[in-house]
């Protein structure tokens, strides 16, 4: 049994600012059912409360002894449901406060605060007992884990011996934001025992004159992974890489990339009660997604037609989501056989834009102020297409849902979906969505017009819909995936 400890700042039951948090929990919960002992080590932030979790103990008390200062932390241990959690609690760094900043911004310690977190996890794994395989690190946050690791438990003569549990376990670092990094000024490498020699840009933790978390991670981890295949091709090449693109090509031996999966008992359209009617890959005949359609259209006051597209976009209204070029073509793109519904928010000049277009296409153009779950569900079961125009799509899970619920995803052709959203065009028998490029509001249009073509064809539609409920993109056979690269992390650490 692989022994793993996903070190994480967010877990959706307890504290929740990203979507990494979802992606933790179902990640967690998948590897439990692939057999692996999985147990989250997670800070102790404001938001993180004991009720819902059992057989909460004092487990054990680690002090951080580092840059002439000693830090100590206390380790709660308890269970979420089946899954073990360790919490992490030290006033200072995480008493009352959230995970990354507040109102004000980012908080100015955070070098400190997953430096000394890093540490502490590190020396927890012995008081704690746990002979941990694999140390699987989350984002920025945990970047400095399979450097310390690196310096303290697998080299030099006051490293761990070959008889301890970290010396024979290995790094798996994760990254699914690449705009997120954790930079800090040079200043705090001797507050946090960081040698001055590993601030160097090559095989060192030093992007643009500054110390990276996300780099420390990157270069120092065992294996590295991104949320799929092709993102870990596309961040290899030159400004696609958030400035990493040299360690990326560096280190593409140890580079994966692994879909996130999705929770199919929170979204299963065969059992979805907000639903106007349910439906599955077995139902040939497509009755059950053609009733939410038609509900989906009367609800929102657009005009009921089963031969007109419908599209829709979830998710924030800026430039990060690709909503900048939705908006440029918006006004052009509603002329068109096609309707659209916007979810989400945005500045209060984009609402007030989107309100007016409204007005000048009553029926043809919806929008939904705000992100309401319920109904996400009835929006992904009654449209046809869902928009995901971003330039980079940091482990979005959304189109694997919008698959499940039979709605094709647009994206851009080098987002990081394209070797798993194939453009039906041009592969019709493979196909799962469409694609456009180059990265221009004129391509999106032009994207949205080839679809609105294919979508004539009411044999071929039928059949990329019907492939799209056929996907499983399960958390369990994401864990599985894993549970493969951790035994490639395994193999490399004891063949050193």
């Amino acid at each position: 049994m692989v022994k793993v400890a996903l070190i994480t700042p967010e877990l959706h039951a307890l504290v929740r600012r990203t979507n990494l948090a979802g992606m933790a929990q179902e990640l967690a919960r998948g590897l439990q059912l692939v057999g692996c002992d999985v147990r989250v080590f997670l800070p102790r932030t404001r938001e993180v409360s004991l009720e819902g979790l059992s057989e909460v103990e004092q487990a054990a008390a680690v002090r951080v002894s580092v840059g002439g200062e000693k830090v100590d932390f206390r380790v709660l241990a308890a269970k979420l449901g089946p899954l073990p959690i360790y919490l992490f609690e030290q006033k200072q760094l995480f008493d009352g406060r959230f995970p990354y900043g507040d109102e004000s911004g980012p908080y100015p310690d955070n070098w400190r605060r997953y430096g000394l977190f890093a540490r502490a996890v590190l020396e927890s794994m012995a008081p704690l007992g746990f002979a941990v395989d694999v140390l699987h690190c989350l984002d920025w946050t945990a970047g400095l884990v399979p450097l310390i690791h690196r310096l303290e438990h697998l080299s030099g003569e006051t490293a761990g011996s070959a008889d301890t549990a970290l010396a024979r376990a290995g790094t798996f670092f994760s990254f699914h934001n690449l705009a997120m990094q954790g930079s800090f000024e040079r200043e705090i490498l001797p507050r946090l025992g960081i040698p001055h020699e590993y601030f160097r840009n090559t095989n060192g933790i030093e992007l643009g004159g500054k110390v990276n978390f996300l780099k420390a991670g990157a270069e120092f981890a065992t294996v590295l992974c991104t949320h799929s295949p092709s993102h870990a091709e596309v961040i290899q090449n030159q400004d696609r890489g958030y400035g990493l693109e040299d360690v990326f090509q560096r280190r593409k031996k140890e580079l994966l990339g692994i879909h996130n999966g999705v929770d199919y008992h929170a979204w299963d359209p065969s059992k979805d009660p907000l639903l106007a009617a349910n439906f599955s890959a077995k139902d040939g005949d497509l009755a059950g997604k053609k009733k939410c359609k038609q509900a989906l259209q009367q609800d929102l006051g657009l005009d009921v037609s089963a031969k007109t597209l419908l599209a829709c976009h979830v998710g924030r209204w800026d430039a990060d989501s690709g909503f900048d070029l939705l908006s440029e073509i918006m006004g052009a793109l509603l002329e068109h056989n096609i309707e659209l519904v916007v979810m989400g928010a945005g500045s209060d000049e984009v609402q007030k834009r989107l309100r007016t277009v409204e007005a000048t296409f009553p029926g043809r153009l919806k929008v939904l102020f705000g992100y309401d779950p319920a109904a996400a569900h009835k929006l992904l079961a009654g449209a046809d297409v869902l928009l995901m125009p971003s330039h980079y799509q940091p482990a979005n899970s959304l189109f694997a849902v919008a698959l499940r619920y039979g709605a094709a995803p647009l994206i851009y052709s080098q987002s990081g979906l394209e070797d798993t959203v194939l453009d039906a065009v041009d592969e019709p028998e493979k196909g799962l969505g469409f694609h456009f490029a180059p990265y221009t509001g004129d391509a999106l249009l032009d994207g949205l017009t080839r679809v609105i073509q294919f979508h004539k064809d009411p044999t071929k539609w039928n059949a990329v819909v019907q492939r799209l409920l056929e996907q499983d993109f399960s958390w369990e056979r994401a864990a599985a995936e894993y549970l493969k690269a951790y035994r490639r992390v395994t193999r490399r650490i004891r063949g050193r």
